[in-house]
């Protein structure tokens, strides 16, 4: 798949999540991600990332985490949303998943683009603005995840933040590549993020924290 065929619709809300970020409730946290995902789905997010990673993860449980994914990916084909893995090459080849999100130091988006069984929606996260001028015409590319916008503790191996204007920045530094702006983004800072340039906002705990997730998708939307 390639920028012409990609639609950056999609990016509008863009919902990440995985069971380590349900690890502030108590009981079975894949059952709570079922369930938050189902809410944010009914509530309108327009894409969703499965990124199941880091402690409190279930990386060390692959047989779970696949089922897991194919949970999720089966809520999202029912909405109609498409549904991306993060990093996991081969499950996302085997799930016939719609997309793969990476970042700057995992397998190489060329080599996936080469592998991949059929078109998929490609993601690349980038930090700089010299990644992002030199991924901005690899065609294998969809789209940018750029950030940390704001300081963020739902990666443990976060870069420095970037700051609310990063988008601005891309954009008169000629940027043409569709991007979704990432971390600590809240329904204050979302508009704010796509009048800069961004195509949309990627959320993590501002919804899957939040007191009432259908009302926080609504407010981020």
């Amino acid at each position: 798949m390639n920028l012409s065929s990609f639609d950056p619709k999609i990016l509008n809300l863009y919902f990440i999540a995985g069971t380590q970020d349900c690890r502030h409730l108590a009981g079975d946290r894949s059952e709570h991600l079922l369930n938050i995902l189902h809410q944010a789905l009914q509530a309108g997010i327009s894409c969703y990332q499965f990124r199941d990673k880091g402690a409190f993860s279930l990386q060390d449980n692959p047989s779970e985490q696949k089922q897991l994914a194919k949970e999720c990916q089966r809520l999202c084909q029912r909405y109609g949303v498409p549904f991306i893995l993060n990093d996991m090459v081969e499950l996302a080849f085997e799930l016939g998943v719609d997309g793969i999100h990476v970042g700057q130091g995992d397998k190489s988006i060329i080599d996936i683009a080469q592998e991949m069984p059929k078109p998929m929606i490609l993601g690349l996260s980038v930090n700089t603005l010299e990644q992002a001028r030199y991924w901005d015409s690899i065609p294998q590319v969809s789209y940018f995840g750029t950030g940390p916008i704001f300081p963020t503790q739902s990666k443990s191996d976060q870069k420095p933040a970037v700051g609310i204007e990063f988008p601005k920045i891309l954009r008169q530094a000629g940027i043409q590549k569709p991007f979704v702006a990432i971390g600590g983004i809240t329904h204050q800072s979302a508009q704010t993020l796509r009048t800069y340039g961004a195509n949309g906002v990627a959320i993590i705990s501002a919804i899957t924290q939040a007191d009432n997730i259908i009302t926080a998708v609504e407010q981020l939307k």
